[in-house]
């Protein structure tokens, strides 16, 4: 797998760790539990989307732009990530959130907001019902016609370039699974956007690694495996290999979202409680404590037995438990 024709900045510290969970495994008398810890990547408070932006943002380099466009929700961790990258390379970054009905001043100024600011973002905030991709459309034709010269990213930087960086990853993993002699059964990510499970999935796809198992954060089940399915697409045409079919290989889990995005359940407060207290791990209530709890679900179903491995990637977004104080 050659990456070097395609241009890359160096923003995340990788490869990030893989360590044991021996207490959660103990705890739940199942497989043995890892975790990658792809919420130590460094820069901006760390999360899975730098490893999206090194290649996004290497594009944007090579193309002369000045000025950075994402989409997210309000409480984004890709458009805090894209803010802080930004702030590194001396990118000028506008970022285009979407408010939800159910706001608090935590949403609307803490956790990932407070730091969207700090890193000296301009931020446009949307109501629930408006076409944030339209408005990044306008922006940046009306940015051009300043004499900028703006670069648009897609939400949480999903699109085959992006979705390189978690290609990286699954060679990372297969790298790492080798020196810890774990040989893993599944690895088990959070999935929204799906550029993470479809990098993923292109990865171990073209390296044999194990299957990759989404948990959903939004959406149901077939919307969120064709979307994933998309993405590695995506990926694996960039990479010259537009031929490979990886419908087959891409497995979500939907019953974990709730009742919706963002919208915290009684699971995830629990994977929350027991990765804190048994761990020291933290996570957050939309992304990662929603998909922990996947996670213990299938160590808990008996599916995997006690000599098999599992692993999370952890893709960060800590700041998110300020922004959602009420849901922990």
């Amino acid at each position: 797998m050659d990456l070097t024709r395609f241009p890359r900045v160096s923003l995340a510290r990788l490869p990030s760790p893989v360590e044991p969970l021996p207490r959660l495994t103990t705890h739940l008398g199942g497989p043995q539990l890892y975790v990658k810890r792809d919420d130590l990547t460094g820069l901006g408070l760390g999360g899975n989307k730098l490893r999206k932006l090194e290649f996004l943002l290497g594009e944007a380099r090579l193309q002369g732009a000045d000025t950075v466009l994402t989409v997210g929700a309000m409480q984004s961790n890709h458009a805090r990530q894209t803010a802080a990258a930004c702030a590194r390379m001396g990118l000028e970054c506008e970022l285009i959130l979407r408010r939800s009905s159910h706001a608090t001043d935590s949403y609307l100024n803490g956790g990932n907001v407070l730091l969207d600011r700090l890193f000296g973002a301009r931020l446009h905030v949307l109501a629930a019902n408006e076409n944030r991709e339209a408005f990044m459309e306008s922006r940046a034709e009306a940015l051009c016609a300043e004499g900028r010269k703006p670069y648009c990213i897609p939400v949480g930087g999903s699109c085959g370039l992006g979705n390189l960086g978690y290609a990286v990853c699954a060679a990372e993993i297969l790298s790492q699974s080798r020196e810890l002699a774990a040989s893993f059964a599944a690895v088990v990510t959070a999935t929204g956007s799906g550029g993470t499970q479809g990098g993923l999935v292109a990865g171990m796809r073209l390296l044999d690694g194990p299957p990759v198992v989404g948990i959903a954060v939004e959406g149901a089940r077939a919307e969120q495996e064709a979307l994933a399915a998309h993405q590695a697409a995506d990926a694996l045409r960039l990479l010259g290999c537009s031929d490979l079919d990886t419908t087959e290989d891409v497995t979500v889990l939907d019953e974990f979202v709730g009742p919706g995005y963002a919208r915290p359940t009684d699971s995830m407060r629990e994977a929350l409680a027991l990765a804190a207290r048994l761990e020291g791990l933290v996570l957050d209530p939309v992304y990662t404590g929603k998909a922990f709890a996947g996670f213990i679900a299938l160590a808990r179903s008996g599916r995997y037995g006690k000599p098999e491995s599992l692993l999370f990637v952890h893709t960060g977004g800590t700041p998110g438990l300020f922004g959602y104080p009420e849901s922990v």
